[in-house]
């Protein structure tokens, strides 16, 4: 939920910011999905990272790297919950904010929008 949380408030700033600075609603989004993932991964991404690089060749530096990390057993789970938990608030903030997928953004098949009425 804090991740959810994160996401929507990231696509809220992101598309404040591109609107003042004439971007798209694209730019917005691929802003918002990298720092909402970043923020709500935060430190456990970074130790997921950490593990994967560094050698523990010895269980004492094993035993010291798991140590300083809550919960090691459900880590890479918890980072892959809480990156799809930031995406997905990134997506409800774009339905929020900048209508999504609203009837009137889509035209319907049978208008054709080039052509003056």
């Amino acid at each position: 939920m804090i991740a959810l949380l994160v996401g929507i408030l990231s696509y809220g700033l992101w598309s404040w910011l591109m609107r003042r600075a004439g971007a798209s609603v694209g730019h917005a989004i691929g802003w918002a999905c990298v720092t909402a993932a970043v923020v709500a991964g935060g430190i456990d991404a970074w130790n997921l990272f950490y593990l994967g690089i560094v050698k523990l060749e010895s269980p004492l530096y094993a035993r010291l790297a798991l140590q300083g990390i809550h919960d090691a057993e459900s880590l890479g789970a918890r980072v892959v919950c809480e990156a799809a938990g930031a995406l997905a608030g990134v997506a409800l903030g774009w339905q929020l904010f900048s209508g999504g997928f609203r009837e009137n953004n889509v035209p319907k098949s049978d208008e054709n929008p080039d052509k003056p009425d």
